[in-house]
């Protein structure tokens, strides 16, 4: 077996341990995490959320956490791309999450929900 091959593995290895350590609640709540792709000699890893994080509203902000986190773990990872599968690369399809409390302005007068009567 050769060393390229071992420490490949390794990397391998460290990206799934990784994922299971930093993010156990994906497993926990029905979701998975895979690796698609390491490409060891540009440092680029593609992870692909599956389950019930395709469906999750704070998939975006998981991923964003596996970017940054990974990069600052492993050494040799220099760049992560993530998403789940929903068309939009872990952006929500060009959406952004919002939060409670949260106001945009974004041109458009909002009145609110219109009455059902």
């Amino acid at each position: 077996m050769s060393t390229e091959t071992q420490d490949g593995d390794d990397l391998e290895e460290r990206v799934t341990n990784f994922l299971r350590r930093n993010f156990p609640q994906i497993q926990m709540h029905g979701g998975s995490a895979a690796i698609q792709d390491i490409d060891r000699e540009s440092g680029e890893v593609s992870i692909a959320l599956g389950g019930a994080c395709s469906g999750c509203g704070i998939s975006p902000m998981t991923i964003q956490a596996i970017k940054t986190r990974m990069v600052k773990e492993i050494p040799e990872i220099e760049k992560v791309n993530a998403h789940t599968g929903m068309g939009g690369g872990g952006d929500m399809g060009g959406m952004s999450p919002s939060f409670p409390g949260e106001t945009v302005d974004d041109g458009e007068e909002d009145e609110g929900p219109e009455a059902p009567f």
